[in-house]
């Protein structure tokens, strides 16, 4: 029997990732990425989807995300899902389903255009 946990996701970042450390002191780093979809309803109208994905990235690849990745850059990640379980700041336990990364990509920067006078 063969099984398989693996998750792909291609999107842009919603926010600038920012390097942690665990309590073990393993570099750390979560990305938000943005997915969308365009599609037509039954009657013919256009819709757009998004779709938020939490993503979490560590050790070297965390540190290399941190000093390459800004918010809006387009990202390749593949890792596996994962469920986990925390209590927050005001003791209720959370659930969450993330994407921990195996391996993440980016292409080329965008050029930066200039602002206009």
């Amino acid at each position: 029997m063969f099984q398989k946990n693996k998750a792909e996701v291609i999107g842009n970042l919603g926010a600038t990732p920012t390097l942690r450390a665990t309590g073990s002191g393993v570099s750390v780093t979560n990305l938000s990425v943005a997915t969308s979809r365009n599609y037509r309803t039954a009657n013919g109208e256009s819709r757009s989807e998004t779709t938020w994905h939490k993503i979490a990235v560590f050790g070297k690849t965390a540190e290399a995300c941190c000093s390459h990745l800004q918010k809006g850059d387009l990202v390749s990640v593949e890792g596996r899902l994962s469920n986990r379980e925390y209590e927050d700041k005001d003791g209720i336990k959370r659930f969450v389903t993330e994407i921990v990364a195996e391996k993440v990509d980016w292409g080329p920067k965008r050029p930066q255009v200039p602002a206009t006078e």
